[in-house]
């Protein structure tokens, strides 16, 4: 009988810390694979795999694609992958991004509860926004346990803090208890025979997030058609709601939770705002370029008219500056731009 051989850990701004502090009490026999999904930038290289090595005793490294599944062995998310589960084996897949993050924590756990049901272990640390908490729902969905770091122990509290509010979940402990917590349950005997069936949609999610044609094609999507855009292709969201979790998914698979909607939306906004400003200047500076050229020209109507329209313009855009300066101060949410 298997113990809960399968412990998934997520994070993201603060991670790194409270990482090394739990796989230093992790045992070298442990019978058990570990999977760190830790949000990093997409560009150049990290050495997070090699900071985990030499904090316990435990061997870390990149996961590779198709690479069989082992206990005693740390399989880190490389940048820009998500860490897919499957029976035996791992997946890496350039997917859509979820939750704006590519690795993505939801990823990993969802696709974890899918293969294995109870013996997986999910664990959400430090973190800004909401990703882990589909993926801790969809752990204890299945039958898996769940736990998060206390957020009054975490740097940044979000993600564990937002996933005890939408979930359940089986503990919620400081750091220095979570590492003993796990060496417990993988020498715990699970009945794999009592976990609940693979919802539909979860089935369906796990899929989109693989990138699978067949099911982006089935127009059966998950959930039901919203009134927003996707922040990341434009395309319809579809609205799934999980007795407190309120998530959205769009055709091709970009994923959000409530709070990672938002600040996709605000990045968007930001992003519009300044190209609305740069338009404006430029427009501004345009018309008096041709106001001047119409006054050597000695058309004074013509250049009295580009000069209206600078004005207008400097207006306008001075008005979405003033937009620009005080939006950071006034958005409870910048710390999702620390990520």
């Amino acid at each position: 009988m298997s113990g809960h051989d399968i412990i998934v850990l997520g994070a993201s701004s603060g991670g790194v810390d409270t990482f090394m502090e739990i796989v230093a009490e992790l045992p070298r026999d442990i019978p058990a694979a570990i999977f760190a999904v830790l949000h990093v930038s997409p560009l150049g290289t990290t050495t997070f795999p090699q900071i985990l090595t030499r904090a316990g005793r435990l061997p870390a490294a990149h996961a590779l694609d198709k690479e069989p599944i082992r206990p005693g062995r740390i399989y880190v998310a490389p940048p820009d992958l998500h860490l897919l589960l499957r029976p035996g084996t791992i997946r890496l897949v350039r997917g859509p991004k979820e939750n704006n993050a590519r690795p993505a924590v939801d990823a990993t756990f969802r696709t974890a509860a899918r293969a294995y049901g109870p013996r997986v272990v999910g664990v959400v640390l430090s973190g800004a926004l909401d990703d882990g908490t589909a993926g801790l729902a969809a752990i204890k969905e299945r039958g898996g346990i769940t736990v998060v770091q206390d957020p009054d122990d975490a740097l940044f509290p979000d993600m564990p803090r937002n996933a005890m509010e939408a979930v359940k979940v089986d503990y919620c402990l400081p750091t220095r208890e979570i590492a003993p917590l796990l060496v417990r349950l993988a020498l715990a005997p699970v009945k794999e025979e009592a976990a609940p069936a693979v919802p539909e949609e979860m089935q369906k999610e796990s899929e989109l997030e693989a990138v699978d044609m067949s099911t982006i094609e089935d127009e059966e999507k998950p959930g039901t058609s919203s009134v927003f855009g996707c922040p990341e292709c434009g395309g319809v969201l579809w609205e799934l709601q999980e007795g407190e979790l309120l998530r959205f998914r769009c055709r091709v698979g970009h994923a959000y939770g409530a709070e990672g909607l938002l600040a996709a939306q605000s990045e968007s906004f930001d992003v519009a705002l300044w190209s609305a400003f740069r338009a404006l200047e430029e427009n501004a500076a345009l018309c008096r370029r041709l106001a001047k050229q119409a006054r050597k020209n000695q058309r004074t109507k013509s250049a009295k008219l580009f000069e209206g329209r600078a004005k207008a313009a400097t207006r306008q855009a001075d008005a979405i500056r003033q937009v620009l300066l005080t939006e950071k101060n006034d958005n409870p949410k910048d710390t999702a731009k620390e990520r």
